[in-house]
């Protein structure tokens, strides 16, 4: 306990407001912040401090250098599915890792549970990073989270990662926006709630737009028959992107009416993410990395 009480104390001073107050020639104040630093450590033991992380879309190079410096010095890693085993390989050897993954139909820590347990872990003084797929504030519920740490006045800080979509994307060569193609790009959550889906459609069918949909897969056919139904044509193109990002990337290509079907062929599961929109048919000349089985 002491030897980690000195190690967050000097990651306070080193990586905190009195190492900018030095960098910015302010050595007297940056003095007097130290001086309190050393009287407030050793009162009593501080709550700790919650690091709300994005972690990328899966290829750990994507992953932020100051997300890099956190995981690295952190006491706990509290972790989802989505996050990739090499990211997880970045975090620091001695960290406790406590995985709360979600999986469709299936929670293994509610999200209410997770609240508290970030809370929890702070309070006992601890440096912990709640580590988040993509970017936790694009469907991560990463808002939720630190509202309960700002109700019990938990120290937090957010460091953003690149969301799916934009990683995603710019793997199996399909830029979002294109000046010939799409003026606007909408972020869309696919997921089916009591088997239905309540979308927006007369916003998403519009012209020189690009429509991403994340936790799509279970309800691909709904979203794109819904697009048709309401006024989209069939053969827009479209896209399925599995595990994006990793060595084992898979994309298909197809129309708005016949991806569901090849989708069903292939056998692909989670994590995928679905593209909709006239800049997917640049696939095929603006794909760059190194593709997997079944891609194309």
């Amino acid at each position: 306990e002491d030897a980690r009480a000195r190690r967050q104390f000097w990651e306070r001073v080193l990586g905190g407001p009195i190492a900018e107050l030095v960098f910015a020639g302010r050595d007297h104040e940056a003095e007097g912040r130290m001086q309190a630093e050393l009287e407030r450590s050793g009162a009593h033991p501080e709550t700790g401090e919650v690091f709300l992380v994005g972690a990328g879309p899966g290829d750990p190079e994507l992953v932020t250098l100051r997300a890099l410096r956190v995981l690295q010095s952190a006491d706990v890693i509290v972790h989802d599915r989505l996050v990739s085993q090499p990211v997880l390989d970045l975090c620091r050897r001695e960290a406790e890792r406590i995985y709360v993954g979600k999986e469709r139909a299936f929670h293994s820590v509610p999200q209410e549970g997770i609240n508290s347990l970030l809370v929890r872990l702070a309070k006992e003084g601890k440096r912990v990073v709640r580590l988040k797929g993509g970017d936790p504030f694009i469907f991560g519920r990463g808002g939720e989270e630190i509202e309960s740490l700002a109700a019990e006045e938990v120290p937090f800080q957010v460091i953003p990662g690149i969301t799916a979509a934009s990683g995603c994307a710019a793997y199996a060569g399909i830029p979002l926006t294109h000046r010939d193609f799409a003026q606007s790009v909408m972020f869309v959550a696919g997921h089916q709630k009591d088997g239905k889906l309540t979308l927006n459609w007369d916003a998403l069918v519009r012209p020189g737009q690009t429509i991403v949909f994340y936790m799509g897969l279970a309800g691909i056919e709904a979203l794109c028959n819904g697009l048709i139904e309401n006024g989209m044509r069939p053969d827009m193109p479209a896209a399925l992107v599995q595990r994006g990002t990793q060595p084992d990337q898979r994309v298909l290509i197809g129309t708005l009416d016949g991806l569901p079907a090849r989708v069903e062929e292939s056998g692909v599961t989670a994590p995928t993410l679905i593209i909709v929109g006239e800049v997917v048919q640049l696939h095929d000349r603006l794909s760059w990395f190194n593709r997997g089985p079944g891609t194309g």
